[in-house]
């Protein structure tokens, strides 16, 4: 009996401690098995998007982007042409921000799906390369945590979208915390920009932290460059 008993604290103790240690690394950094899950997931969308930007175009885009005259309307077009293509969750483009270590492939859609897989496109925004706000959301402290440090960035540091027709550099202007359901914040203004969207505090889902950042450069790729 007093084995036994032995054997049962041993197994408690030890199932307590690592209880302990994986609250300890999602206090500390994120919860473990959802960041693996993540990494596995990041690491197929990085093929998935490597294809994507190795596609052609189709012969009906070809044409059209043979009547426009400048690259930027070439862009534009691209981008409303790929955000109609692609499903919730696929892989669409990269975010980089490299103050904080961000490198993470962007994938269409906020949903809960979506977001386990990466930092995930607002539908309701416009993707990057069309007027407007561009908005992409990510967890803090689950799945990897790619937008965890965004309380980090300071006004002027770089963010950079890579999609497969353009890259585009934004620049920080201010970081603010607001309502979790501040729509607002994706509303066009007088110039294209980019915000990045988390929940607020750590843990919590209460409100949200946003990252206004301006477009300050946008180079074409692929056929939006070369048709």
């Amino acid at each position: 009996m007093r084995k036994a008993l032995r054997a049962i604290s041993t197994v408690l103790i030890l199932s307590g401690s690592l209880l302990l240690l994986d609250a300890g690394l999602t206090v500390a950094w994120q919860e473990p098995v959802s960041a693996i899950y993540a990494q596995i997931t990041q690491d197929r969308l990085g093929g998935e998007l490597r294809d994507l930007e190795d596609a052609e175009v189709t012969p009906l885009e070809r044409r059209v982007l043979g009547k426009l005259k400048t690259s930027g309307n070439r862009t534009a077009y691209l981008a409303r042409s790929l955000k109609r293509k692609r499903k919730e969750g696929q892989a669409a483009g990269r975010v980089k921000i490299p103050s904080i270590g961000v490198n993470w492939v962007v994938v269409d859609g906020t949903g809960s799906g979506a977001l386990r897989n990466g930092p995930g496109f607002f539908p309701q925004a416009p993707w990057p390369g069309a007027r407007g706000t561009v908005a992409i959301a990510g967890h803090r402290t689950t799945y990897a945590a790619p937008f965890r440090n965004l309380d980090q960035l300071d006004g002027g540091e770089r963010i950079v979208v890579e999609m497969p027709y353009g890259t585009f550099t934004y620049r920080v202007e201010r970081t603010r915390i607001v309502a979790a359901n501040a729509m607002w914040v994706i509303k066009r203004v007088g110039y294209d920009r980019l915000i990045l969207s988390a929940c607020h505090p750590l843990y919590s889902a209460a409100q949200r932290i946003v990252t206004f950042a301006k477009l300050v450069k946008s180079e074409p790729r692929g056929a939006s460059a070369t048709v």
